[in-house]
């Protein structure tokens, strides 16, 4: 069962945006910026508040690099549509599970090391070159009641 509303189009949605932000990550990598997507939606907070709707979200100014290069623009995989169905069916996992921010430092090739923060939210945890940033409590309680 869902846990965001999504009509097909959504998930083609969602579904490219992970092959563009992460499919050199793998299949995991790709599901866990499935989670930050749907925690930015259901968390409604710090700089995500009244997102609501899987488009809202992508479509956030400055919110995914991807939007900035063709690979977002291709057609959707089966691949990862299942994967985009498994986030929106609430799939959680370490180190994406309450996370709302990720990013990849250094280059392509020589990934940096974590900050410790990013947007002063503390490192949740790396897979592969991505780093992840769960908001404190403080931040996002509210993030911590969507499981």
């Amino acid at each position: 069962m869902a846990v965001v509303k999504a009509r097909q189009q959504d998930i083609d949605m969602l579904a490219r945006l992970l092959r563009a932000e992460a499919e050199t990550e793998g299949e995991m990598g790709m599901l866990l910026v499935g989670n930050v997507g749907i925690n930015r939606i259901r968390a409604n907070c710090s700089d995500f508040k009244g997102l609501r709707t899987i488009p809202q979200m992508i479509n956030q100014p400055h919110a995914f690099e991807a939007l900035q290069h063709g690979l977002y623009y291709q057609s959707a995989r089966d691949r990862e549509r299942r994967l985009a169905q498994r986030s929106v069916n609430g799939e959680r996992n370490w180190p994406g599970k309450f996370s709302l921010w990720y990013f990849r430092p250094g280059s392509f090739e020589n990934p940096g090391p974590c900050p410790p923060t990013w947007y002063n939210q503390p490192l949740a945890g790396r897979w592969k070159k991505h780093c992840f940033y769960e908001p404190t409590g403080e931040e996002c309680e509210n993030v911590y009641n969507t499981f």
